[in-house]
């Protein structure tokens, strides 16, 4: 019977024993600790910001510490004046040559003479005197305002002489409240009187001041 193509072993017999491991013996040398070239040294380490950074102790960091007052401000916070308190209230308004405190104060005099004075006022400020003519038209504005519940108060006084108490005493609070609002008003404080806006806007708006 003929051989197969595959029936033999195209490798040396004596293959496996030639490729068999042996361990082969080794010298140990020791390199010199001095001088050696195989070797190379490790970079000198990087120093960090925190090697870097001096560190403040307890006493230095105090100096920079603001004694707490209970907010987060430096301790010597002083808190801004109010609007009113910082305008120059004794300045003189152009075209009158008065004090600002003193023409936003004659608007509130009682007795016809701050209705006389806030109506000369719009007459005569300029515009750009914003806050001189608004309390010249709420003064203005407020005078009516008392005239006329004074005059239904009067009418009615003669048919009942409850109303002419009342008008008495009308009278009085009125009066009392225009002083307030004067003293105020010199003082530069805000004085906002609702009842009478729509009237002090009017009023503000259709009297022009003259050129």
């Amino acid at each position: 019977m003929a051989k197969k193509k595959f029936d033999t072993n195209p490798l040396d017999p004596d293959f496996p024993k030639k490729t068999a491991f042996e361990p082969q013996p080794q010298e140990t040398t020791t390199l010199p600790q001095n001088g050696a070239t195989d070797t190379k040294r490790f970079e000198e380490p990087v120093q960090t910001e925190e090697q870097t950074t001096r560190k403040f102790d307890e006493a230095n960091f105090n100096q920079y510490q603001a004694p707490f007052n209970g907010q987060n401000v430096p301790s010597n916070y002083q808190p801004p004046l109010p609007l009113y308190a910082q305008n120059d209230r004794t300045r003189k308004v152009a075209k009158v040559g008065l004090p600002e405190n003193i023409l936003t104060a004659l608007p509130y005099v009682p007795f016809f003479i701050g209705l006389v004075a806030g109506l000369l006022e719009l007459f005569f400020v300029p515009k750009s005197e914003a806050k001189v003519r608004f309390h010249a038209a709420q003064g203005v504005a407020a005078h009516l305002a008392i005239l006329i519940i004074s005059a239904i108060l009067g009418g009615l006084s003669n048919i009942t002489g409850l109303a002419g108490a009342g008008e008495s005493i009308f009278n009085i609070v009125t009066t009392v409240m225009l002083v307030i609002f004067a003293i105020k008003a010199f003082q530069g404080k805000p004085i906002h009187i609702e009842a009478v806006d729509d009237l002090t806007n009017w009023l503000e708006d259709k009297i022009k001041p003259s050129e």
